[in-house]
């Protein structure tokens, strides 16, 4: 008598869409985004706008898996920061006539006295912190580009808070030289 054949391997899960994730998490980036473009002078984006269009470039995303709530966050802030630039890129635009969005680095960057910057400048120096440190670019993207706190920049970066205030000091340092 022959054993019985071994049970045939089960098929990975499918993988969530982030459809299934935005209604859920809709409401806090819009408070995030809200509460982003309030503290920025300048910017002509509204928080609806400013979801819907990271949305839409979400929802075009079809490598990866959502691991939880916060991996969606740390996308999310990803697709808010080139949403925030594209913008500005657009209205300066000589055909537009531009004559530079500025946005103010009062609490997300700066521990100085606020000052202007421009977000392709940002999105520069970002570039460049992320050739040499791309866990600190990280975390500037989801405190200054998500609007996540200490703590829930800890959790989505899977490190404790110590170590996420250090870092951000360390990272909104370099961003200020390099961009001063």
């Amino acid at each position: 008598m022959k054993p019985p054949a071994p049970p045939a391997p089960r098929p990975p899960p499918p993988e969530p869409p982030a459809d299934l994730y935005f209604p859920v998490v809709y409401d806090e980036l819009r408070r995030l985004a809200g509460r982003y473009l309030r503290a920025r002078e300048g910017v002509t984006l509204q928080p609806t706008s400013l979801v819907h269009e990271a949305y839409l470039r979400l929802a075009g995303q079809t490598r990866g898996v959502w691991q939880d709530r916060f991996h969606f966050f740390r996308v999310a802030a990803q697709m808010m920061r080139r949403v925030l630039v594209d913008h500005q890129r657009h209205r300066l635009a000589k055909k537009r006539g531009g004559h530079g969005l500025r946005v103010v680095l009062a609490e997300g960057l700066g521990a100085t006295p606020a000052r202007e910057v421009d977000f392709v400048a940002l999105d520069r120096a970002l570039d460049r912190l992320a050739s040499f440190d791309p866990a600190q670019a990280e975390l500037v993207e989801l405190r200054y580009f998500a609007g996540l706190t200490i703590e829930e920049t800890a959790r989505a970066l899977g490190s404790s808070p110590a170590t996420v205030k250090r870092e951000w000091t360390t990272a909104r340092a370099w961003l200020l030289a390099e961009l001063g």
